[in-house]
């Protein structure tokens, strides 16, 4: 549970977010004078104080500095009745999570104090190197002996103290964000933010509002200005995630910040200047993105003073016995079950899996079985059918290496050439594509795991499986695309 410190000296505010803000998961102290809140923040540590600028005679910038005396790592949300431009740079300069104005605006406050306490999840939450005690499941670990993992972790032990930004590659779900989360606990700046921002799934406006934040007017419906997540983690550090979905504007603008510490809110005509390490990650090829030209040059080199390559798990089979106990460890303590082994032979099952979803396909598959068994031990029964029947644990894996040579785009030049070429057969060769090209989307949503892929499609599993059995007979082989459809009848009721 986050802790807030609310320091105000008027008795209607404090009470007014107390009502407001106070939950299950959050709990509220307030303080009416910096005494006080010196006091509690020391006795209670919280993570993030809600601070007027002044509060009766006293300045809440003098606070502010005690407040970070003792704990550096304090997010401050500055609260004020005064809101002048020179006030908000000297807070944000002070390195203010954010800055709102009174009257508060309760949703606005609210958004505010959610970001901050997803920052600190991401702050305090362990990423622990190595194996864990058997009494402590509230870390999350790089694991690994192997040789592939090793190295990650040889690397993270080098750049860690060095300040340079971080380019992490590797596939969806191999533990990219635990790279990161590493690199800055183990870092000098690790005592200062760490934020995450996620580049993909919004649109280039709001990935701007969020990233550089935006002044009031900006665009419509921004009421308030808004600090970005630059701003937030001033001396600290971002980790960006998806990196590749970057839009080209937005490219620029980052390049700008890397080259000169400099940006501009949204709508705003004020260069603010800010100290800040970049972590980047990309389960994309960024080199392929260089040459067509959705990825500026300029900007990856600067992203990448130092690549981290996380291998997939199929690379470090090794690693599956550490990992599976470590995680069945972690889910028996959330889920109450108490299975304590796993049988030899659901181990080979483990180990002979492409894991085409990586660690996170493992996780599914473990805390699922974790809930179905009845015993002490994990036998292959209880792991899904696509990962027991033999020859199945190919399938994921043959669709995922399909899935790396199709794209949406790729399907219109496809439609254009079989309506061009004057076969005949048009329309059926495209929808034949499209159905191809929905199911391999379908298993990267969901993680390689066929069961949870055929929910998604509305299929069932064996006409999923039939179907992704011609999808591999046809990578393999350059065949037609009827050999996908073949399964289609199966599901016409």
């Amino acid at each position: 549970m986050e802790k807030l410190l609310v320091v105000d000296d008027e008795l209607h505010i404090r009470t007014t977010i107390e009502a407001v803000l106070r939950s299950a998961e959050l709990q509220v102290l307030t303080a009416a004078d910096p005494a006080e809140a010196e006091r509690l923040m020391l006795e209670e540590s919280p993570q993030i104080v809600l601070l007027d600028i002044r509060i009766g005679g006293a300045s809440g910038l003098d606070l502010f500095a005690v407040l970070r005396r003792c704990n550096p790592r304090v997010l401050v949300i500055f609260i004020t009745g005064h809101g002048s431009a020179e006030t908000a740079i000297e807070t944000m300069k002070l390195g203010a999570f954010d800055y709102l104005l009174k009257p508060l605006d309760l949703d606005r406050l609210q958004d505010s104090i959610e970001q901050a306490r997803r920052t600190c999840r991401q702050m305090y939450a362990p990423a622990t190197l190595g194996a864990p005690a058997s009494n402590d499941v509230g870390s999350d670990r790089l694991i690994g002996s192997g040789t592939a993992m090793q190295s990650v972790c040889r690397m993270i032990g080098r750049v860690a103290p060095q300040d340079v930004n971080v380019l992490i590659v590797g596939e969806s779900g191999t533990g990219k964000d635990l790279v990161a989360r590493a690199i800055y606990q183990h870092s000098r700046r690790s005592q200062l933010p760490f934020v995450r921002m996620n580049c993909s799934a919004v649109s280039e406006m709001l990935l701007e509002s969020e990233l550089f934040g935006h002044e009031k007017g900006a665009f419509a419906g921004a009421e308030h200005r808004r600090i970005g997540r630059l701003e937030q983690c001033h001396q600290g550090t971002l980790y960006l995630e998806d990196v590749a979905d970057l839009p080209r504007g937005t490219q620029a603008k980052l390049l700008r910040v890397l080259q000169d510490g400099e940006f501009q809110r949204l709508g705003g005509v004020e260069s603010l200047r800010v100290d800040v390490r970049i972590l980047a990650s990309s389960n994309r090829n960024l080199e392929s993105q260089l040459a067509d030209g959705s990825f500026r040059q300029d900007l990856y080199y600067r992203l990448r003073d130092v690549t981290i390559q996380v291998p997939p798990l199929r690379e470090r089979v090794e690693d599956i016995p550490e990992l599976a106990h470590y995680l069945m460890f972690r889910f028996n303590q959330q889920l109450g079950t108490a299975v304590s082994s796993i049988s030899p032979e659901a181990l080979e099952k483990l180990q002979s899996h492409r894991w085409p979803g990586n660690i996170r396909e493992l996780e599914g598959v473990l805390r699922d079985a974790l809930v179905i068994s009845t015993g002490a031990s994990l036998l292959p029964e209880h792991f899904p059918l696509e990962l027991r029947a033999d020859g199945d644990e190919a399938l994921a894996t043959g669709a995922g290496s399909a899935a790396a040579a199709e794209d949406w785009p790729a399907l219109g030049l496809f439609a254009e050439q079989a309506l061009e070429d004057g076969a005949g057969d048009g329309y059926r060769r495209i929808i034949q594509r499209f159905d191809r090209l929905v199911i391999l989307h379908a298993m990267n949503l969901a993680g390689g795991l066929q069961s949870r892929a055929a929910d998604l499609l509305g299929l069932s599993r064996p006409t999923l499986r039939l179907k992704l059995r011609g999808i591999m007979a046809q990578h393999s082989s350059g065949e037609s695309e009827d050999v996908v459809s073949e399964a289609g009848a199966a599901d016409q009721h």
